[in-house]
């Protein structure tokens, strides 16, 4: 803890001195235009790789980066709350589900059910992937645990965007042309982001450029295949 104090008194005799103008404008309100989801690993910092300024992400961090589907059970929770302030009162015209390598959260759907006796919560809460287990198992073509965990990781981005669609605001959003739905992949070890192009089934690296940029490269060969 000591380690965060001192931090928070560097922030309030750096950052903040330098920029005490843009946080005091801060203090008012906010207005954010992304309305971002990932996941609550501590080496998932979605300021730090989109280089954001405080205020311009509207962050939801939960295991695994989750968005359970709009069902009757499950209507009150923090994503059915984060997506009704976002698109109501926010107005934000961009929705990313971001996951990444190495999540313990889909390593948790493939452990042995001993191994979550102790833990009924999360075996709850990572169940809504079982689907996406199933869809693996029937098509990796490479058998190992490596690539299986990373497909799964994959596949379950692509099932948290269609899972986003069973919110009506969401959908309506979406099919008015007001709302842009974006799924990516953070690869924590090489910083690399990968987005999913619908189109090719395919996660594209994001390359920066100073042309009109849409997050996806040019050359599907390049790219990571997850079927």
């Amino acid at each position: 803890m000591d380690r965060l104090y001192r931090g928070i008194r560097k922030f309030q005799e750096t950052r903040y001195k330098q920029e005490a103008e843009f946080f005091k404008e801060l203090g008012k309100n906010q207005s954010p235009d992304v309305l971002f989801f990932t996941c609550s690993d501590s080496r998932v910092d979605p300021n730090l790789i989109t280089q954001s300024k405080p205020g311009e992400l509207f962050i939801v961090k939960n295991v695994g980066n989750i968005v359970p589907p709009n069902e009757t059970m499950r209507k009150k929770t923090c994503t059915a709350a984060a997506i009704e302030f976002a698109i109501m009162k926010l107005k934000v015209t961009d929705v990313v589900v971001c996951g990444h390598s190495d999540c313990g959260a889909l390593k948790a759907l493939w452990s042995d059910e001993k191994e979550l006796s102790d833990m009924p919560n999360l075996k709850d809460w990572v169940s809504t992937a079982s689907e996406v287990k199933d869809a693996v198992m029937q098509h990796s073509h490479d058998p190992s645990y490596k690539a299986r965990i990373e497909m799964t990781e994959k596949k379950y981005i692509i099932q948290q965007l269609d899972n986003l669609k069973t919110y009506p605001l969401i959908a309506e959003a979406v099919d008015e042309e007001k709302l842009r739905l974006h799924g990516w992949y953070y690869d924590i070890a090489t910083g690399v982001i990968y987005a999913y192009n619908p189109k090719t089934n395919y996660f594209e690296k994001i390359e920066c450029s100073d042309r009109d940029y849409h997050g996806l490269c040019d050359d599907p060969e390049e790219c990571e295949d997850i079927t």
